[in-house]
């Protein structure tokens, strides 16, 4: 019988709940320690997931070293460094997306990661779903024919809405909006999760990408404290794939009536699909075969699908690494870093 995977939970903030949930329903995984900066909020966190030890600095943590793996849940601008000294102690990982801030140090990170044989991966957590998964099936077995024109979005209202919270009250929700705080806005917080979303539903990736994004006004002189407001809050993308289909891409923070929804459509010559991600479920529908002629649509059932957080264990494991992994995630965060480029240069950019 194998040992089980001691697991350190680097960052406790909200995502860092989510991950120690779904990671102690798996039966070969024990939740040894957790690590913030804050005392009182590891502690916290700590009985709250009952985990045996805690430290209030990474470098302490390693120094312990009883441990196999991290999951590493800090702030964006964080994960680069902290990863950088995971893998150095041999640590196998999984990261919170996006990688990192910028498509070079996200590089340095997926090289040091194959270098050191150790196991990797970017929790994109909308590989989760199942319906995705499934589309994917679809275009491959080429139910849809050659994909022509791909659609996505991926709508937040929680600049509308206090449904998340009040984010003009919370540094949860204000870093997200600050350059100056590590954040790329809406393209590099949830620009990344609709990139993939797109790449792995429609089996293609992107190689020609203009985009433009927008700060609105959200408190006087777009600052509150500080925190200067000026990361993006909405932005739109339109795109070559390699598989020669055209495709437009866009998100917002400003998407009044939508929580959290994730929408793709792909049109083939013989057929379309689209896949429908809510916080209150999801949807496959189809319009295949006899259907395309007078464009009626059909739900697919589908069938649960293993989790990152399960696929990392398994990988674990097993010594090798699933995706998504840090170079795919590295590949995804060169696109948005060149989404940012078009926005200042006023052009299309080649991937």
């Amino acid at each position: 019988m194998s040992s089980p995977i001691r697991l350190l939970v680097l960052g406790t903030g909200g995502m860092a709940n989510t991950h120690a949930m779904n990671f102690s329903t798996i039966t070969d995984v024990q939740l040894v320690a957790a690590v913030d900066v804050d005392l009182a909020k590891v502690r916290a966190f700590a009985a709250r997931h009952d985990i045996p030890n805690t430290f209030t600095s990474l470098e302490e943590a390693i120094a312990w070293g009883e441990f196999d793996a991290v999951t590493n849940v800090t702030p964006d601008r964080i994960h680069y460094a902290t990863t950088l000294q995971l893998l150095a102690a041999g640590k196998h990982v999984m990261c919170e997306k996006p990688l990192a801030e910028s498509y070079a140090k996200a590089d340095e990170m997926a090289t040091a990661a194959e270098a050191s044989g150790l196991v990797n991966m970017v929790n994109l957590t909308y590989r989760n779903v199942a319906q995705v998964q499934k589309a994917r099936q679809m275009v491959l077995a080429g139910e849809i024919g050659k994909v022509r024109h791909i659609e996505a979005s991926y709508l937040q209202s929680w600049l509308v809405s206090k449904a998340w919270g009040d984010w003009a009250t919370e540094s949860q929700w204000l870093w997200r909006l600050s350059t100056k705080h590590g954040s790329n806005g809406v393209l590099g917080d949830v620009g990344i999760h609709i990139l993939d979303f797109v790449g792995y539903g429609a089996v293609t990736e992107i190689d020609h990408v203009f985009a433009r994004m927008k700060a609105f006004e959200k408190a006087p002189g777009n600052k509150i404290g500080e925190y200067d407001l000026d990361a993006n809050d909405s932005f739109t993308m339109t795109a070559e794939f390699t598989n020669g289909a055209m495709g437009v891409i866009h998100a917002s923070r400003w998407a009044t009536g939508h929580l959290n929804e994730l929408r793709l459509r792909v049109h083939g010559d013989k057929g379309a699909l689209e896949v429908i991600h809510r916080l209150d479920g999801s949807k496959l529908r189809a319009c295949l075969q006899e259907d395309v002629e007078k464009a009626v649509w059909r739900e697919i059932e589908v069938d649960p699908v293993q989790t990152n957080y399960q696929k990392f264990i398994a990988a674990i494991q097993s010594g090798y690494t699933q995706e998504p992994s840090f170079r795919h995630a590295a590949n995804l965060q060169k696109i948005l870093d060149l989404a940012m480029l078009t926005e200042v240069e006023r052009r299309e950019l080649v991937v």
